[in-house]
C-alpha cells in the first residue's frame, strides 16, 4: 500500500486541487491544497477492481439484487464497529450531505430548531438553513485545548423549539472521539429535551491509534429516537460516488424516512454500490489499518511543526485526517493570518468561521496527502510565521 508517492491530481476535475485559486487564491503552479476532505490517495485495489470489472462488461444500467451490498455493509459494521446491522434498515441515500438532508425533510418541519455542536462540519448548517428550519448552535467548551460538552449550558439554552440534534462523531472539525459516558450524556439530553438524535459516523473508521469510536447504535434505550449515518466514502477516498447509508432501527421513523425517500425518487447508483462492496471486505480492512498508521505519523509530524511556532496551537487529533490549528495565540486578525497561509505559505485551507460559534480563530489542514506534502506545508508555514520565533 503506497501513500508515499504524490499523484498529480491536476486536471482531474478535483474540486480540491483544480479549485483552489478560484476558492482561495492559492495559485495552482506551488501552491498546496490541504482543504476540502478527500485524501489525495488511491483507494485499495479492491475498489478499483470492481471498477475494472463493469469497465469489462461495459454496460451500465440499472443495478439488481443488492444482497452482498448490504450484507458487506453488515459485515463491516459488526466486524469491525461491534454492531449488528439489520438488512432492512439501511437506506442508500447519495452521500451524506444528502441523507442530512432527507432527515431534516422527514422529521423536522419550518420553522424547527435543529441544534448542533459547533464548531462542526460546515454542510450541516448550510442544509438546515436551506430547508427553512434555524440552526441552534450550542458552543463546545475548548478545554485546554480539547473540546468538551458542556450540557449545563446547553440544557439552559433549549427552549422547546428545537426538535432534532444533529451529532458529529467522531467529531469534524475537532477530530474528538466521544467516550462512551459522553455519548449517554448527550442521548440524555435528547431524551430531556425530545430531540430526534441524527449521529453522523462518516468518519468511524479513521481513528487514530489508541482511540476507540463507540457506535451510538450500540447505547441502550436511544433506538426510539436515532438515525445512524455512515458511507464507505470518506474512509476509502471515493466521495464522487455520492453514496451513503441512513440505518434506521425504529420502525415508525423508517416508515417515515422510506415515505420521503419514495415521495423524492431517490435510489442509488450502481457505481457507488460496486465500491462499497467491495471496499467494505478483508482487502478493505486491511487497507483502512495501513492508512490509519500513516495517518498518525503525518498527525505526529504535523503537529509537531506547527506547534512550534509561537501562538499556534493544533488540537491533539484522535480521529479524522482533518487537524484544527488555532491561531489566537497569535493575536492577529483572522484576515491577517489567513492571509500569512494563503498569501505567503501558498496553503489552501478550510476557514474556521463557516464551522460556527468558536471556529473564528482556526483554520483546517487536510493532513491525508503524501508525507512529503505534509513536510513542505509545515516548512512554509514556520516560513510565513518566522517572525513570531
Amino acid at each position: 500500500m503506497d501513500f508515499d508517492t504524490p499523484i498529480n491530481r491536476f486536471g482531474s476535475h478535483s474540486v480540491k486541487w483544480d479549485s483552489m485559486e478560484a476558492f482561495y487564491g492559492v495559485p495552482a503552479q506551488d501552491g498546496i491544497a490541504m482543504w476540502v476532505a478527500d485524501m489525495d490517495f488511491r483507494p485499495p485495489v479492491c475498489v478499483q477492481r470492481a471498477l475494472e470489472g463493469m469497465l469489462a462488461h461495459g454496460v451500465y444500467g440499472y443495478y439488481g439484487d443488492d444482497t452482498a451490498y448490504l450484507d458487506a455493509i453488515r459485515w463491516w459494521m459488526q466486524t469491525r464497529h461491534g454492531w449488528e446491522v439489520d438488512r432492512g434498515h439501511i437506506f442508500t441515500t447519495h452521500g451524506l450531505v444528502n441523507g442530512t438532508a432527507m432527515c431534516v425533510d422527514a422529521f423536522t418541519k419550518p420553522g424547527d430548531g435543529v441544534v448542533l455542536f459547533t464548531p462542526i462540519y460546515h454542510a450541516f448548517a448550510r442544509v438546515i438553513k436551506g430547508a427553512g428550519r434555524e440552526v441552534v448552535e450550542c458552543p463546545l467548551a475548548n478545554v485546554n485545548g480539547r473540546y468538551e460538552m458542556d450540557f449545563a449550558a446547553w440544557d439552559a439554552q433549549m427552549t422547546g423549539r428545537e426538535t432534532m440534534l444533529i451529532l458529529c462523531s467522531p467529531h469534524n472539525p475537532g477530530g474528538r472521539v466521544w467516550s462512551p459516558a459522553e455519548l449517554q450524556r448527550v442521548a440524555d439530553f435528547c431524551k430531556r429535551h425530545n430531540l430526534l438524535l441524527v449521529s453522523d459516523e462518516i468518519h468511524h473508521d479513521l481513528v487514530m491509534p489508541g482511540h476507540k469510536h463507540t457506535v451510538m447504535a450500540t447505547l441502550p434505550g436511544i433506538s426510539e429516537r436515532l438515525v445512524m449515518m455512515t458511507a464507505t466514502t470518506k474512509t476509502f477516498n471515493i466521495a464522487g460516488a455520492h453514496s451513503g447509508n441512513v440505518i434506521i432501527s425504529d420502525p415508525t421513523l423508517r416508515a417515515r424516512f422510506a415515505e420521503r425517500m419514495n415521495a423524492m425518487g431517490i435510489s442509488p447508483n450502481s457505481f457507488g454500490l460496486f465500491m462499497a462492496t467491495a471496499a467494505y471486505s478483508p482487502e478493505g480492512a486491511a487497507w483502512v489499518d495501513a492508512l490509519n498508521l500513516y495517518l498518525d505519523e503525518n498527525r505526529k509530524f504535523f503537529d509537531a511543526g506547527v506547534n512550534q511556532i509561537p501562538g499556534l496551537k493544533s488540537m491533539p487529533l484522535e480521529a479524522t485526517y482533518l487537524a484544527w490549528v488555532d491561531f489566537a495565540g497569535t493575536g492577529m486578525a483572522q484576515a491577517e493570518f489567513i492571509d500569512r497561509v494563503q498569501k505567503v505559505a501558498k496553503i489552501a485551507t478550510n476557514h474556521g468561521t463557516p464551522f460556527g460559534a468558536g471556529g473564528e480563530s482556526f483554520l483546517r489542514f487536510n493532513l491525508a496527502t503524501p508525507r512529503s506534502v505534509v513536510i513542505e506545508a509545515v516548512k512554509r508555514l514556520q516560513t510565513a510565521f518566522a517572525d513570531l520565533q
